[in-house]
């Protein structure tokens, strides 16, 4: 049925025998992903990729809110290449042309709702302004987890962003011995990124990567402690990307290229396959 497209783990097989770490890169653009890690310049994330970078994928939205909505009901981003190409998750629907035998398929609305059913407990570790949890809007996707964390400190505004949720992340794995389903919204990369860029005074594609740069070095302790604890499958996405002037678009929420094309990747973090070493 999907023979002209790759193959994707047995979804059957790591639910419930494996942890579960979902991270999105909020606002990460494809381009300078795939630049970044063809130039070596990314030593953590770079290790786990497979051969010839991340996968060019297609955002099932332009913005935060709508595509989290989607991801968490098993619409993750779709690879760019023509096909019905199988999706890892799927909470299930009559005529669902890409839910393959690899599927996890469930009857609940959502991803997290679905594992904590299954005895996972769902950790939510929020980034951007949708999961700050101050308005009505910023606790819908929180909700969905059994445990919602943010603070000012992992917010767009706080220089060490990812080091403070990546020490949170690692904190509460080593207090929890259950399977555990880990989500994290790193926001370093959104607007405002230059002071990623000493001397940058406004956003531009080369503070989004030093951004990217940052933040890879600081998932490292995280990549470590999640191959010690427990198998784990990991997935690592961008939401969106962002338009830096193109065609005359700055931002996101426009349906532009530099908005659509996203990275993406999925891979097994154990200690056979990490390094117990941070990079240099």
């Amino acid at each position: 049925m999907f023979k002209d497209t790759a193959p994707i783990p047995d979804m059957h097989a790591i639910v419930g025998s494996h942890d579960i770490v979902f991270i999105t890169l909020d606002t990460l653009r494809y381009d300078v992903a795939q630049a970044l890690y063809e130039a070596g310049e990314l030593p953590v994330l770079g290790r786990s990729l497979p051969p010839g970078g991340w996968d060019k994928r297609h955002s099932p939205a332009t913005f935060t809110y709508a595509a989290h909505q989607a991801f968490f009901a098993g619409f993750l981003p779709t690879p760019a290449a023509p096909g019905r190409h199988p999706r890892l998750f799927a909470s299930a629907f009559a005529g669902s042309e890409t839910t393959s035998p690899h599927t996890f398929t469930f009857e609940e609305a959502d991803l997290p709702a679905a594992l904590a059913a299954r005895g996972y407990r769902t950790i939510c570790i929020g980034g951007v302004g949708f999961f700050n949890k101050q308005t009505a809007l910023g606790t819908v996707l929180p909700s969905l987890f059994q445990e919602s964390h943010w603070s000012a400190g992992m917010g767009v505004a706080s220089r060490h962003s990812t080091q403070k949720q990546v020490a949170l992340a690692t904190r509460l794995l080593a207090q929890n011995d259950q399977r555990t389903f880990l989500f994290i919204n790193v926001a370093a990369l959104h607007t405002p990124n230059r002071a990623y860029l000493p001397g940058c005074r406004s956003d531009n594609l080369d503070s989004h990567a030093a951004a990217l740069r940052y933040v890879d070095s600081a998932l490292a302790p995280l990549f470590t402690a999640c191959a010690a604890r427990s198998p784990t499958f990991a997935i690592v996405c961008s939401d969106h990307g962002s338009a830096y002037g193109e065609d005359g678009y700055r931002g996101h929420r426009v349906a532009h290229d530099s908005v659509w094309q996203v990275p993406y990747a999925h891979f097994f973090l154990t200690p056979d396959t990490i390094s117990q070493e941070s990079p240099p």
